[in-house]
């Protein structure tokens, strides 16, 4: 078995209140993102490399959290705020250089649960070492 990971989080973990609702809103927020080998385990949880989603029980509360992707580009950030409000997100901050450091080109959606969801272009960069880890398993 041969899997991907990325640099420093093993995994995050959303728990949702509408499970369909979500998968649709994260399908499409990481499709633009250029992630399209994210895995669905029944009706009630998936998985996107480090990201796990899956539906609260009775009683239970959603995830209340801020997560931030790593885009390619500019135009990926602008992609990704249009389509994350296409499929049930509430603008949080337009596309736009922000002032945390130089070269932060970042926009901002609420999930259907609340939850800020970043799409991060870092201008500074140059080039990455690679994609992502593969981690091989027998």
């Amino acid at each position: 078995m041969r899997y991907h990971q990325g640099r420093l989080i093993d995994h995050i973990h959303l728990r949702v209140s509408d499970f369909g609702r979500s998968k649709e809103f994260y399908d499409a927020v990481l499709d633009v993102l250029g992630r399209k080998d994210c895995v669905s385990h029944g009706r009630d949880w998936m998985e996107c490399d480090e990201l796990m989603i899956d539906e609260i029980g009775p009683g239970e509360q959603a995830s209340r959290i801020h997560l931030c992707f790593q885009a390619a580009s500019r135009e990926m950030v602008r992609q990704f705020h249009l389509v994350a409000i296409r499929a049930g997100g509430r603008d949080n901050g337009a596309p736009d250089l922000r002032d945390y450091h130089p070269g932060y080109y970042a926009a901002y959606v609420l999930d259907p649960d609340g939850n800020n969801i970043e799409a991060k272009f870092d201008e500074r960069a140059r080039a990455r070492s690679t994609d992502s880890v593969r981690i091989e398993t027998d």
